[in-house]
């Protein structure tokens, strides 16, 4: 007996279009920044065609989801108002990003403090932008 990956029952674009949640039949529901899904975009332009070659994509936090294109019925491409539209999102890579959402955004605070300006605690792992105390 092969268990089976969980299946999407609901995917939805919030009305301001800077959230996307993601319902499976298993119970999990996850839901999903805009700014998150786009750095983590599944694109060859953003991943790149190996680890070395992975781009980190900054100034984000204001991205909105323009469109929810399904491709057959095992995924959707996202198009992003800075008009990126190249990343095909399966139902396995959100699960994936759902579940890993905190470490992949956690702050590296593995980073030396002395290495750190004034005022920064840590840094986006994604992002590589400085996390400060106060704006």
């Amino acid at each position: 007996m092969t268990d089976a990956a969980p299946w999407p029952t609901q995917l939805r674009l919030h009305k301001d279009r800077k959230t996307l949640t993601i319902a499976f039949d298993n119970g999990e529901t996850f839901d999903l920044s805009a700014e998150y899904l786009r750095v983590k975009s599944p694109s060859a332009e953003v991943q790149g065609h190996s680890p070395d070659e992975r781009k980190t994509v900054a100034g984000k936090k204001d991205v909105a989801i323009l469109e929810v294109n399904p491709i057959g019925n095992y995924a959707v491409r996202l198009v992003f108002d800075d008009m990126h539209s190249t990343g095909i999102y399966s139902w396995d890579y959100f699960l994936a990003l759902g579940r890993n959402r905190q470490a992949y955004w956690q702050d590296a605070s593995r980073r030396p403090r002395s290495d750190r300006p004034s005022g920064v605690v840590g840094y986006c792992t994604i992002t590589g932008v400085p996390i400060r105390t106060r704006l």
